[in-house]
């Protein structure tokens, strides 16, 4: 690894990417960070790069692809995309031709926020297209792919997600209660993830390897 890196970040307006965002253009390890947006955040930084695409239309910028790390960080809900094809371009297109332009590139690393619970075989559909993304990306000529399954988000999203809502109310009554093999189910703050996926990236190591609710709590503490 270089110890001056470059990386890209999808989904930076969400809990997660933001917080990605952020560590990243706080961190000296990286010297540029490039950010695809459907509308420009509210943010300056000498290192950051902002680049606004149609991510139906991503293989258009495949050059903003040759890049060291690329943080995957897109995700919806069903209720805010509007009907399960269009969750699914969002949590499975994207983010798979997003990883197929990174490949082509020779990115080093790609880092994907999926979540707990994924299975390619669930007959829950969330679950489903989670665990499907993450097995197609896995096909693909990556040098190292990193797979985050986090259980329930917590932070301050700008959209109100009643299911979180009430999921936060829930997690934050029993979350004493969350111990052994419970732990993993806990909700987690994004920050946390956040922390622990730049840990891994500037680790480095080849291969697929799957962290899950419960790891990402340990290393983003």
């Amino acid at each position: 690894m270089t110890t001056q890196r470059t990386a890209l970040v999808l989904g930076a307006t969400g809990l997660v990417g933001g917080e990605v965002v952020r560590l990243l253009l706080a961190d000296p390890t990286y010297h540029k960070v490039l950010v695809l947006v459907r509308r420009n955040l509210p943010l300056r930084h000498d290192k950051l790069e902002q680049h606004l695409v149609d991510f139906d239309r991503l293989s258009q910028h495949n050059a903003l692809f040759a890049v060291d790390d690329v943080f995957c960080c897109l995700g919806t809900t069903i209720r805010k995309a509007g009907s399960q094809e269009a969750f699914r371009k969002v949590d499975y297109t994207y983010p798979y031709e997003a990883a197929r332009l990174a490949a082509e590139q020779g990115v080093r690393q790609f880092l994907l926020v999926t979540a707990l619970g994924a299975n390619a075989q669930s007959g829950i559909f969330y679950n489903r297209v989670k665990g499907e993304v993450e097995a197609a990306i896995s096909n693909l000529a990556l040098p190292a792919f990193h797979i985050f399954r986090p259980s329930l988000l917590l932070g301050d999203r700008q959209e109100v997600r009643l299911g979180e809502q009430i999921g936060k109310v829930v997690a934050g009554a029993t979350g004493f209660l969350m111990l052994g093999p419970l732990k993993k189910y806990k909700g987690i703050q994004a920050a946390t993830v956040a922390e622990a996926m730049l840990q891994v990236a500037k680790r480095g190591g080849a291969g697929k390897h799957v962290y899950q609710s419960d790891q990402i709590q340990e290393m983003g503490k």
